[in-house]
């Protein structure tokens, strides 16, 4: 990437970041809501406490995996948003590298992701959770759950050109749900019915979640991490030039 085109996309970056501090609500909306549900399953409902161990060392990572799948609808409101108001039509007329109002949006969000996660294992810690793998194994952890951020902020980049308005990112974004709950991010693929265990086990959040409590846990096992990035470099490989091809078609 050319000087040029890293210059229009910090400026496009710094447009977002604005945002942020005229319109905090969004952002703190953000971040409170992955804690409302992390204290609802581990004081209200609790269903997956069938697990060896404490449940908050298999909750915490699995509710930091399930935040990095959802919460995209901002990222695909913005997009929308831009788009129907013809802000990206008129970006298109300034002398602007292609792609840099993608990669603007896209390093603004996994800025807030990375600070959803301070903000989810801060609570953690609060509640008496500990990451007992060490210091490289933590970061390894994150850098896991950025990396699958990564892939799922493509999807959902794709799902907003794709949708085009603002009313229609809620029904577009029903698609990312079922990655979320057909996960082992609450109970255990064993609790589960036969086939329902098998595909629990295969979706991409599973294993991201698993390689994280892994890493989080008192040995920090790195055996079985290949699949927690395969799987985020291949949603990439498909869906990051599908929205950049989706996005230059657009802009004929």
């Amino acid at each position: 990437m050319s000087t040029y085109a890293l210059t229009d996309s910090w400026t496009m970056t710094r447009r977002e970041l604005a945002h942020w501090a005229r319109q905090p609500g969004q952002l703190v909306v953000g971040l409170v809501f992955p804690v409302m549900l992390l204290l609802m399953f581990a004081y209200l409902v609790g269903g997956g406490r069938e697990v060896n161990g404490d449940y908050l060392d298999y909750l915490i990572p699995g509710m930091l995996a399930l935040t990095m799948a959802f919460g995209l609808e901002g990222t695909m409101l913005a997009v929308t948003r831009d788009l129907d108001k013809g802000v990206i039509d008129r970006f298109r007329s300034m002398p602007m590298a292609d792609g840099a109002v993608l990669v603007g949006r896209s390093a603004a969000d996994m800025l807030q992701s990375a600070l959803g996660l301070a903000v989810l294992i801060g609570v953690g810690y609060a509640l008496g959770w500990r990451a007992q793998g060490g210091a490289g194994a933590f970061l390894g952890a994150v850098g896991l759950l950025l990396l699958f951020r990564f892939a799922m902020l493509w999807i959902g980049i794709l799902l907003a050109l794709v949708a085009g308005k603002p009313e229609m990112v809620q029904a577009v974004q029903i698609l990312i749900w079922p990655v979320g709950f057909l996960s082992n991010a609450f109970a255990t693929p064993e609790s589960m019915p036969g086939w329902l265990g098998t595909v629990v086990e295969w979706n991409p959040m599973s294993r991201t979640a698993t390689a994280v409590r892994d890493l989080f846990g008192p040995a920090g096992q790195t055996d079985g991490l290949w699949p927690a990035v395969v799987w985020p470099l291949v949603l990439l490989a498909v869906f990051f030039p599908l929205a950049v091809r989706r996005f230059g078609r657009m802009s004929r």
